[in-house]
């Protein structure tokens, strides 16, 4: 029996490489994302039946619930979760309004704790990745509200790996370091992709693949059934550097 995979923010980004790997592999996905061209064009895009699709905002309590009652009353129970959806932004922490930080806080945290707590009442068993940031383990400027909301979801990580784990569920998260993706192409500018790369000891940018691979580690069972409650970053050697001048 195919496995069943509930994805926010597949539509695009580094969730859009985890869904082509997740349907490559086998698993049958349903993409929770907002409404737009992007989440259309899925279902053209990959075989018929491996993935559905709902327009939700993953704020909105009710619009979550229904969909992901949907699909477990579909499929009878939800064998993982990926929390990819969130936003981001490079402030100062001077500059920062409190608006800005409620909104990304909304988001990316209460969103992740919504979309967990709903597809938690459906899971039998299996495995929650939550995608941060090395941004929520390294201070680095410009993250004041961005940083602080990864560093949350990093917490409520080892919570719910907590909580969970009697019912079988296994709850990591994934940090990626600086990767190639369309939004980084649009806001890292030469010095800032320099800036990024001296850090990092590999010496380059991941890939969205390298992201997607990590995920279906953690999301198979044969492979890593006793890893629980982890915050790995995938991020080249980015949150371990120090002195990288010899």
């Amino acid at each position: 029996m195919q496995k069943v995979l509930v994805l926010t923010g597949g539509a695009s980004g580094i969730g859009r490489g985890i869904l082509e790997r997740a349907v490559l592999d086998g698993w049958l996905c349903a993409v929770l994302d907002l409404p737009g061209e992007n989440l259309e064009t899925l279902h053209d895009a990959f075989p018929s039946g491996t993935v559905t699709t709902f327009a939700v905002d993953i704020t909105d309590e009710d619009g979550v619930e229904a969909a992901i009652g949907q699909i477990a009353a579909k499929h009878g129970a939800i064998d993982g979760l990926v929390n990819c959806a969130g936003i981001g932004q490079n402030l100062s922490f001077m500059d920062t309004k409190p608006a800005q930080l409620r909104k990304i806080l909304d988001i990316n945290v209460v969103g992740s704790f919504i979309v967990a707590q709903s597809a938690a009442r459906h899971m039998k068993h299996g495995s929650i990745v939550n995608i941060t940031s090395v941004s929520g383990i390294q201070g680095s400027v410009g993250r004041a509200a961005y940083g602080t909301s990864k560093g949350a979801v990093n917490t409520m990580t080892r919570i719910l790996a907590v909580e969970l784990a009697p019912k079988g569920i296994r709850v990591n998260a994934i940090a990626p370091g600086p990767v190639e993706t369309p939004m980084t192409v649009q806001w890292h500018n030469e010095k800032t992709r320099k800036d990024w790369i001296s850090r990092v000891p590999l010496g380059r940018y991941g890939s969205i693949g390298e992201i997607a691979s990590m995920t279906m580690v953690l999301l198979d069972e044969n492979v890593s059934a006793y890893v629980n409650g982890q915050i790995i970053a995938v991020d080249g050697g980015f949150t371990v550097s120090g002195l990288m001048d010899i």
